[in-house]
């Protein structure tokens, strides 16, 4: 191994100084600049003797000319802050197979901050429904968190990365909590980690959101006047400018929706049902959420037959599927959305 835990080292496309803070691999180091850690390869960093050796003395007495963007900047500035976001970064960890070859062993997961708020958090890992791993903890403005591994072997698993985020600093313009879901699959992660081989970078990552929401008043669905000749379902352009936190899962169950659900017949169940759902459709395409559960239980199949009925004329739906699900059997259908 070229380098150990604690060299100083160069980071040579950016011309940085750094400090090896992990070895991942035989080929890759994590390294801390300024307090950004990222993973890096080992060709791509040098020791700083070379550097410094070569670098230009200014002469002696004679104060060397500065310009305008020489300045430094404030204490606690940092030039290279660029808010883009909240994601979730994979970093794969290669292994030598028998055959000499490298395979992908387990997946580095991180949560990447880089916006100008701190947040709380929670995380949960699941297979098949099944909580897998929980963490609680805080991550500040531009800083990532290292959540934890994962097995490749295990994307087989149906692995859903569910995050449930709170602001360090409460505003009571902003919402109280705001959740975001990943669902990955292995042929999703296949392309992606051929795709950064060829282009030499180390990660890749899933925009979890671009911005924290503000707070908007919970709209009541009530139950629908029969003497009405059309029902309106839900204005989307109200979840497109207030950004109401999404849902992944959405139970339509009536007792979930409604106190005093016995006093309504079955039309006006079925509506509320039917307006419940095309409100989080909408939520959900406006946070341009790639994916969705509807949990309508099997019954009668009549509200899962309505269901999909409005999802086929939905341009904003690629597919949707009614398999059986370890949690809710046969009783729920998952959505996934496409996007232009």
């Amino acid at each position: 191994m070229k380098f150990q835990v604690g060299d100083k080292v160069i980071v040579q496309h950016s011309n940085e100084e750094a400090e090896v803070i992990e070895i991942i691999d035989q080929k890759m180091v994590m390294v801390n600049v300024r307090g950004v850690k990222f993973p890096a390869y080992i060709d791509q960093l040098d020791f700083p003797y070379f550097k410094r050796f070569t670098e230009k003395k200014t002469v002696p007495g004679k104060p060397a000319k500065k310009f305008i963007d020489q300045v430094p900047l404030e204490k606690g500035a940092r030039a290279d802050k660029i808010p883009d976001g909240v994601w979730l970064t994979f970093l794969p960890v290669f292994e030598n197979d028998e055959f000499g070859d490298d395979v992908v062993a387990s997946l580095k997961i991180h949560l990447v901050n880089n916006t100008m708020q701190g947040y709380r958090f929670s995380y949960r890992l699941q297979y098949f429904g099944k909580n897998e791993f929980e963490l609680e903890n805080q991550v500040f403005n531009f800083k990532d968190f290292y959540l934890n591994d994962i097995p490749f072997e295990n994307l087989n698993d149906n692995p859903v990365f569910e995050l449930d985020f709170s602001l360090l600093t409460p505003d009571p313009k902003k919402a109280d909590h705001y959740e975001r879901s990943l669902k990955l699959k292995p042929k999703q992660v296949f392309l992606k980690i051929e795709e950064i081989k060829k282009k030499g970078e180390a990660t890749f990552s899933y925009k979890l959101f671009d911005l924290y929401p503000d707070k908007i008043m919970e709209e009541k669905i009530t139950a629908p006047d029969r003497s009405a000749a059309v029902y309106r379902v839900y204005d989307a352009s109200k979840a497109r400018q207030h950004l109401e936190p999404a849902k992944y899962e959405v139970d339509l169950h009536i007792e979930k929706l409604s106190d005093d659900w016995k006093s309504l017949n079955n039309f006006e169940i079925l509506t509320l049902q039917l307006r419940t759902l095309e409100k989080w459709i909408d939520v959900a395409i406006a946070h341009r959420q790639p994916s969705m559960i509807a949990i309508h239980g099997v019954g009668s199949g009549k509200l899962r037959d309505e269901i999909h009925e409005i999802l086929r004329l939905r341009k904003e739906v690629k597919s949707f599927i009614n398999q059986y699900h370890p949690r809710h059997g046969y009783g729920a259908t998952e959505i996934f959305f496409q996007y232009s």
